[in-house]
């Protein structure tokens, strides 16, 4: 990152030794970064209100609650970025955690290098950005003010996590023109998931059940068959 920061990180995991590996990997490269530990869902659900952490880091596997269901519950009332530890790789629960709100995932044993880098990409990318708008993007029934990162659709407040802003940004930096997939990918997820369109339809998918009046026929977010997506201006 460009400076030093400090950041406070929750991990929820049910595995003891694996919260204090995280914690350890993360201590020993970032010592002024804050590590807090769950090690049941219950229990980081009632961290998260007392150390309002930056990322939090959330096992998939849990006995009391699954990693899913923590998730869910992050997500009605926090955008908090979240990283979903897995076991194995697969693509069904991959998907499903982006669907439920995951900014990110990482696959079991991973390298500590790796997994700092899962870390500081999803804080560069949410907690760094280099805002470039003096004046909110206002649209018709769209406003996004880019320095509180906001959204009012129709005039009600939108919740969105830190991923769907930071496409959302980039759409309406773009407004009117097609940003393509390749361009969309790298931004938010990084050089290695250039192939990963299923990210982007996800993400996509999600902001138009917030964003449009009708999901099924989207007149803000479109998609340009074979090249990308664009943020349509409508005034």
């Amino acid at each position: 990152m460009e400076k030093k920061s400090s950041y406070k990180i929750l991990v929820i995991d049910d595995e003891i030794d694996m919260t204090r590996a995280v914690r350890l990997t993360i201590t020993v490269q970032e010592p002024e970064w804050d590590v807090a530990e769950a090690n049941s869902g219950a229990e980081g659900l009632t961290l998260l209100d007392s150390v309002k952490p930056d990322l939090v880091l959330l096992d998939l596997r849990m006995p009391d609650l699954t990693g899913f269901e923590v998730l869910k519950r992050i997500r009605q009332f926090s955008a908090v970025p979240v990283i979903i530890l897995t076991v194995k790789d697969d693509e069904l629960d991959e998907v499903k955690a982006l669907e439920e709100g995951a900014d990110d995932y990482i696959v079991k044993p991973f390298g500590h290098l790796e997994l700092l880098a899962h870390i500081r990409s999803v804080l560069r990318r949410t907690k760094g950005f280099k805002l470039r708008h003096e004046k909110p993007f206002v649209d018709n029934e769209l406003k996004i003010d880019f320095d509180n990162h906001t959204v009012e659709v129709r005039g009600n407040s939108v919740l969105l996590t830190s991923t769907e802003f930071a496409l959302l940004e980039i759409l309406a930096e773009n407004a009117g023109q097609v940003v393509p997939f390749e361009i969309l990918l790298g931004k938010i997820w990084g050089h290695n998931a250039l192939e990963n369109r299923e990210y982007l339809k996800v993400y996509i998918r999600k902001l138009r059940l917030k964003l449009e009046k009708d999901p099924s026929f989207p007149k803000y977010l479109v998609t340009v068959k074979g090249l990308g997506y664009k943020l349509t201006v409508v005034h």
